[in-house]
């Protein structure tokens, strides 16, 4: 079988590349021989006739097609009509000799189209091959399409994990580079998480499917990467128009040139002819129409590389407008894991009797405030010891531990049980403990600040953008210790979704017209957020389907300063599509005045159209390596 490289809508096959060979050869070939041929004018005239119809077969098939479907004016239109002029007026070996230039230009440049191409469709070799799914006592192997939510499926080492799903048996390092862009590990034991495209190290893992193949996290990562190219960027829709306007002009100024300096100057018809075809291939838009596109897939390509997954070009071009930058909090400039920061016995009690008295109070409570606590504590809890354990709604907890009444919980629990005790001033969640109704300390408890968020926030203001906002659902005390820590200019706290959404509302209204915001949260509580901005972008959007769904642009790792790579790679991106226009553009003009002087002939005219497309084209290809 064949080799094939599939990215929706597009594969390199290796036949196909031997057919298009083999016909330039024979060709070239034929073409050469009739150079040779130059004492038998006949035989000389066929083989240039069989040489033009074996290269040019497909482009005037193309020109004919495209004609029926009302779809006249393209570069299949503009070379026949140049070549068969050609033929009409006696160069015959010049016509069956653009003829080959042009295929030998077109077939480097669609090699350099599909290598690109290629580089995206390797970024989708997370795509599994097979799952071996567990039925009774024996292992089969299965496409993934076909395996049920609550199969088993077994993953040895070394191979893919095909479905998300939940260990059951095992343990393993798994390696999530393939989603996240950076080269990460990951211990997988029983009830933890797995995530398909991940690859498994070194355990045999048994895993029960939670999701079918069409809803894994691989499957959602390759279609988002497959239709980014469906949404175009400005520049994309500028070009379409320019060449729908563009080429129908330049066939009525061919036309004209064909037709009226014989007239008026009463000079050569063959001539004037003669310019006119070299003007009609030179016009040819195809290096704008093709780099440009391509210079946009290639800058979305890059940034998958990096773990950043952008859903369209519109949204790269976007990223190079952006004037403010709205964060949410928990989970987006922080880790979103509460640990304990500082513990304050009263003066009858130690720092050790204190957090343990907290922990054994807090053993039966799921909130994360309870498990930070334990976790902190880190030692053995005799919940035999514990009695009459009562959550209070709002408040705390109530709990008998060796017969002492313990209460533990918020300033409003101390109030309502007239306890007196000493206010803390820390920054952060506060938790009280009290023991027979007596005090014994405060504990704070804080959400940990991303390694990068500060290093991000002042990257951000050294780029140009003018705002950057938190938007966060805590209490405005611990927001604005956090955005004074990170140097952002404004801060709103106490923040319900609605009110975010009313929030953003105002500060879109604020903005100029043609700069853009983008909003960066979790992408689970900020969907109707992510959805208002101009371009919403989710952090650690690893497993999240509201990420995957709501957000314009994913960063598969919680680094903010992913944000930084994407604007990077949308500037890269930028700065090679007008390198492009203004290089195209500029070859074109100056081809197309020396064309209508006679300057030009046809050999430098299929050198300003295919030359120009495969120098734009693999110029394009470098913003894959951005």
């Amino acid at each position: 079988m064949e080799k094939e490289y599939k990215l929706k809508g597009l594969s390199l096959v290796n036949c196909e590349n031997k057919k298009e060979i083999i016909q330039l050869l024979v060709g070239a070939v034929l073409f050469v021989v009739g150079l040779l041929l130059k004492e038998n004018q006949i035989i000389q005239i066929i083989l240039f006739i069989m040489s033009y119809v074996i290269l040019g077969r497909e482009v005037l098939l193309k020109a004919v097609k495209n004609i029926i479907k009302g779809q006249i004016f393209d570069e299949n239109f503009l070379m026949s009509i140049a070549t068969i002029g050609a033929f009409a007026i006696g160069d015959y070996a010049e016509a069956a000799g653009v003829m080959l230039f042009y295929e030998i230009g077109e077939f480097f440049e669609e090699a350099a189209v599909e290598r690109s191409k290629k580089s995206i469709a390797d970024l989708m070799d997370i795509r599994p091959d097979y799952a071996n799914i567990k039925i009774d006592d024996e292992i089969k192997k299965v496409s993934p399409h076909s395996v049920k939510i609550g199969d088993i499926i077994i993953i040895k080492p070394g191979e893919k994990i095909p479905l998300d799903g939940v260990v059951v048996e095992g343990e393993s390092l798994i390696d999530t580079k393939a989603l996240t862009g950076e080269p990460a590990y990951k211990r997988a034991r029983i009830n933890d998480s797995v995530l398909s495209g991940c690859i498994n190290q070194n355990g045999v893992l048994t895993v029960r499917v939670t999701k079918i193949f069409e809803e894994s996290t691989v499957a959602k990562i390759i279609d988002l990467v497959e239709n980014s190219a469906n949404k175009k960027s400005n520049a994309e829709n500028f070009i379409t128009t320019f060449s729908k306007y563009y080429t129908p002009i330049v066939v009525i100024l061919a036309a004209f040139l064909a037709i009226i300096p014989p007239l008026v100057l009463r000079e050569s018809f063959i001539e004037w002819l003669n310019r006119a075809l070299v003007f009609l291939v030179i016009s040819c838009p195809c290096a704008l129409v093709i780099s440009i596109p391509l210079g946009f897939f290639g800058g979305i390509g890059g940034a998958s590389k990096k773990g950043i997954l952008i859903k369209g070009g519109n949204y790269l071009e976007a990223l190079n407008k952006l004037e403010v930058v709205v964060f949410d909090k928990t989970g987006t400039l922080t880790e979103g894991v509460f640990k304990v920061k500082n513990i304050k016995p009263s003066d009858k009690f130690t720092k050790d009797e204190l957090i343990k008295l907290a922990a054994q109070a807090e053993y039966y409570s799921n909130h994360p405030i309870a498990l930070s606590i334990r976790e902190f504590y880190d030692k053995n809890i005799d919940k035999n010891a514990l009695k009459d354990y009562k959550e209070i709604s709002g408040y705390g907890i109530s709990v008998k531990i060796d017969d002492n009444d313990v209460l533990i919980g918020n300033e409003e629990l101390m109030r309502a049980n007239e306890i007196s005790f000493i206010n803390s001033n820390d920054i952060g969640t506060k938790i009280y403990c009290v023991k027979n109704g007596e005090f014994v300390g405060s504990l704070t408890i804080s959400d940990e600040i991303k390694k990068d968020s500060k290093k991000t926030i002042a990257e951000l203001k050294a780029m140009g953008i003018s705002k950057t906002i938190m938007l966060t659902g805590d209490n405005i005390e611990i927001a604005s210790a956090i955005g004074k820590e990170l140097s952002l200019d404004e801060v709103y706290g106490q923040l319900l979704p609605i009110d975010k959404v009313k929030k953003l509302d105002d500060l879109l209204e604020k903005k100029s017209f043609k700069n853009k915001l983008a909003f960066v949260g979790d992408g689970i509580n900020d969907a109707p957020v992510l959805k208002r901005a101009d371009i919403g972008i989710a952090m650690g959007g690893l497993g999240s389907d509201a990420a995957i769904e709501a957000a314009d642009i994913v960063l598969m790792t919680d680094e903010p300063s992913k944000i930084i790579d994407a604007i990077n790679v949308a500037e890269y991106t930028k700065k090679i599509v007008w390198q492009n226009i203004i290089f195209s553009m500029s070859i074109k003009v100056l081809f197309l005045i020396l064309g209508a002087f006679g300057i030009a002939t046809m050999w430098e005219a299929v050198f300003a159209d295919v030359g120009v497309a495969l120098l734009a084209v693999l110029n394009a290809t470098r913003v894959l390596k951005k």
